[in-house]
């Protein structure tokens, strides 16, 4: 009695899935439902499309502020370290000077990222 029910839910499973295979593959009888959907599918696929490419311009605006914001302190950067080797420059010819002129201490005074790092007195052991 197993058995024969076994058999019989196989051969309903087979038919189900040759039945499934059947319908996938014929049109269907109702061509208007088809094209409401294939038209509803299609809008959808559109307003997706619209929505990504309205993120992406978004995000290249975000980017390009972000960049123009970043160019600009590397600019400030630029200019506040070329000021800075124009000073060391100045400061360097001016010591040249005064050493071929003779003068052993020059009047020029370093500024405090050049002064020597003080160090602390040996302990005592």
């Amino acid at each position: 009695m197993r058995d024969r029910f076994l058999v019989a839910a196989s051969l309903a499973a087979a038919l189900f899935i040759v039945v499934s295979a059947r319908a996938a593959d014929d049109p269907p009888g109702d061509t208007k439902l088809a094209h409401d959907q294939a038209k509803a599918m299609s809008e959808t696929v559109k307003h997706d499309v619209k929505v990504v490419a309205e993120a992406a311009r978004d995000g290249a605006k975000h980017v390009s502020v972000t960049a123009k914001e970043v160019a600009h302190e590397v600019a400030v950067t630029t200019k506040e370290g070329a000021q800075e080797v124009a000073a060391t420059a100045r400061r360097g010819a001016e010591r040249a000077r005064a050493a071929a002129n003779g003068d052993k201490t020059p009047n020029v005074p370093l500024k405090a990222a050049e002064k020597p790092p003080v160090t602390a007195a040996p302990a005592a052991p």
